[in-house]
């Protein structure tokens, strides 16, 4: 009798606590984001403030270098950090455009970005980055670093 109460108990009790089963379908509506596109004149622009920058660095220039910085990066750029920029740099080698996109800070602001590899590399090793100011202006330079 015991067991009877038990079974017809956890019976009950199932039937009780049951629930409604509802279908559920699951739609991936999320459009993919297309990578945006700076236009081959602004690369032209940028790519050419770059290598300006490049040769006033390799020369040790510092009024040009300053005409071709952003202002926002102007009071961080030392001397020191120039040195860094030139010596990161083979200045022997010719440098060409490997990928262009949008560099994203902390503070989600976005910026162009372009990566240079040095010409002749079929598989590059080293990437020179570039990130500029909507205006041109360069924001920052990261050469790639060499194992010597």
């Amino acid at each position: 009798m015991k067991r009877l109460f038990l079974g017809l108990a956890i019976m009950g009790g199932q039937i009780v606590f049951a629930q409604k089963v509802v279908d559920l379908k699951v739609e991936n509506n999320q459009s993919k984001e297309q990578p945006a596109v700076i236009s081959k004149e602004k690369v032209n622009i940028y790519s050419d403030n770059f290598f300006k920058f490049m040769n006033a660095v390799q020369s040790s220039d510092r009024k040009t270098v300053d005409k071709l910085l952003s202002e926002k990066v102007k009071e961080v750029v030392t001397d020191d950090v120039l040195k860094k920029v030139k010596n990161g740099i083979d200045p022997d080698k010719k440098l060409e455009v490997l990928k262009v996109g949008y560099y994203m800070t902390m503070d989600g602001s976005s910026y162009p970005d372009i990566k240079y590899k040095y010409a002749g590399d079929p598989s590059p090793k080293e990437v020179v980055s570039a990130v500029f100011d909507d205006d041109g202006k360069i924001l920052g330079v990261m050469p790639a670093k060499k194992d010597r």
